[in-house]
């Protein structure tokens, strides 16, 4: 029987972290590998005054968080980890944990050593001891790209051609972290289910990205009707009333085209780019983006 090299630690697979364009707010991206710690994360992090938000999107915690420094009031059972410190320094977002305990644990070593941090500092942990970590990591944008209308009656899938692409075009710059399909109202030329479909990376490439994905799409898809459409920014919530539109009744393209902008780009101007644009603001709202509302 062999034994256990680490018996005391569980390494996060991969961290990330976005920020918005004024550098006051930063999503947090905690890939785990034990879903027990990191429903135990959830529970105690949100206390921090600095955490606004916490979700779990597959094997991922999503921390919603604003910059700043806090004393936090740690106690046993009741508060005994969180995250003290969230700061912005050019192209790097640095993030302090602290925690008693195993919480010391998994706010050191655990973490200091996950895939994408590019340095760290890290206090002697475990036991009864309070232990603290700064972890430093590239700062990143957010990259939505939206895809409809690639298939025809007799091939191929939206949702899996994207699916493809996003992991294809995927690199050390360019992280793919989602997939939401969006059921769009389904309109009489449809090719059958009609959905639009929403890949979310984090990107410090966002131009090599989207050109890269914009050509695999271009090579694959069957429809000449295809359409996609990037947004690069922290929310699209500005396009979630098109998208509720879309879901409720038939849209004319060119609604869909006016809402281009700085954030909002189209790369590929066939009908489906209103399904495309649809999907953007939908991403990981799964139930919503699922939601049947209209039907022929």
């Amino acid at each position: 029987m062999s034994g256990i090299s680490e018996p005391y630690i569980i390494h996060y697979p991969w961290i990330c972290a976005l920020s918005d364009s004024t550098g006051s707010r930063v999503e947090l991206i905690e890939s785990f590998d034990c879903i027990g710690g990191a429903m135990w994360v959830k529970k105690h992090y949100v206390k921090s005054p600095l955490v606004t938000e916490v979700r779990t999107v597959g094997s991922m915690n999503r921390f919603l968080l604003c910059t700043g420094e806090v004393d936090l009031a740690l106690e046993g059972s009741k508060f005994p980890a969180g995250i003290s410190k969230v700061s912005i320094m050019g192209d790097e977002i640095a993030i302090s944990y602290i925690g008693m305990g195993g919480g010391g644990v998994g706010a050191t070593i655990c973490r200091a050593s996950a895939k994408g941090v590019i340095r760290s500092i890290c206090e002697e942990s475990g036991g009864g001891r309070v232990a603290g970590s700064t972890i430093v990591l590239p700062r990143m944008s957010r990259v939505l790209i939206g895809v409809d209308d690639t298939d025809t009656p007799e091939k191929g899938a939206t949702w899996t051609l994207v699916h493809n692409i996003a992991k294809a075009v995927a690199d050390e710059k360019s992280r793919y972290l989602s997939h939401t399909i969006v059921q769009l109202f389904p309109v009489p030329f449809r090719t059958k289910n009609c959905v639009g479909v929403v890949a979310e990376f984090a990107s410090r490439d966002p131009d090599g990205l989207i050109e890269r994905f914009s050509e695999l799409l271009e090579k694959y898809s069957l429809s000449p009707e295809t359409g996609m459409a990037v947004f690069t920014g922290f929310s699209p919530d500005r396009l979630l009333e098109f998208g509720w539109q879309t879901k409720k009744g038939q849209v004319n393209p060119d609604d869909a085209r006016a809402l281009a902008g700085d954030d909002l780009k189209i790369l590929i101007n066939g009908r489906g780019i209103t399904g495309a644009i649809a999907a953007i603001p939908f991403y990981t709202r799964y139930e919503e983006g699922l939601e049947l509302c209209g039907q022929t």
